[in-house]
């Protein structure tokens, strides 16, 4: 699983990577508000570990802007304690509070308790204009009538649909379908689209997904 920590103080930054890294998981890094706000819009984390007093912009206030976009859990970190800081991170959607300093044996337990419960967040069906995509079931139907896709086609649908409206490149939807690296003037990813496309947009009048030249591709409706 793959956590996000949002820490400004070198040694603590340092200290959890290397802990939770130790412990199993891929434990990316950023030390202003700003880039962790990048890391978690453009990554699908399983958990973000966020700092309150960040420089730049602050963690309540990426928190804000990531609920808007994504429920990826998130436990926040930090030397405040006071109950109006709590019930504040609480309200703006955090799904935990640890107040430094801290037992790292305690944040590991919180950590993962809040994994075990971070698919339950997500939402069972993803709709786009008349596609819908059956999580729980892995279905997806346009206009009621069901379509059967490859693995890859479902993981690649999923992406485009629950990320509505954003443009994806390419090698975001390699590193998120295949989970891995493809160099940049491969094809895969357009070939993919293609035949994404016969199934899910060739045989209805509107046309779901969408080319951004020399950018990636997108999901939206269009007028």
């Amino acid at each position: 699983m793959r956590i996000l920590i949002v820490e400004d103080e070198p040694k603590t930054g340092d200290y959890l990577q290397r802990g939770l890294s130790e412990s199993g998981f891929v434990a990316d890094l950023a030390r202003t508000g700003p880039d962790g706000l990048h890391l978690a819009l453009e990554h699908d984390y399983d958990l973000v570990v966020l700092d309150v007093m960040l420089p730049q912009m602050d963690g309540w206030t990426v928190l804000g802007k990531l609920r808007e976009r994504k429920q990826t859990p998130v436990l926040f970190l930090t030397a405040r304690d006071e109950i109006p800081d709590r019930v504040r991170g609480l309200e703006l959607g955090a799904d935990d509070y640890l107040v430094k300093p801290f037992a790292f044996a305690e944040l590991l337990a919180r950590a993962r308790t809040l994994l075990r419960r971070g698919p339950v967040r997500e939402p069972e069906i993803v709709k786009v204009a008349d596609l819908e995509v059956d999580v729980r079931r892995h279905r997806v139907t346009r206009a009621g009538q069901r379509i059967d896709l490859t693995p890859k086609e479902y993981g690649l649908l999923q992406l485009l649909a629950r990320r509505e409206g954003e443009v994806l490149s390419r090698s975001l939807i390699a590193s998120q379908v295949w989970d891995m690296n493809f160099d940049s003037d491969t094809n895969v990813v357009d070939v993919a689209i293609k035949r994404l496309r016969a199934k899910v947009d060739d045989p209805y009048p509107v046309k779901l997904i969408h080319t951004v030249r020399g950018m990636g591709y997108l999901m939206e409706v269009r007028e």
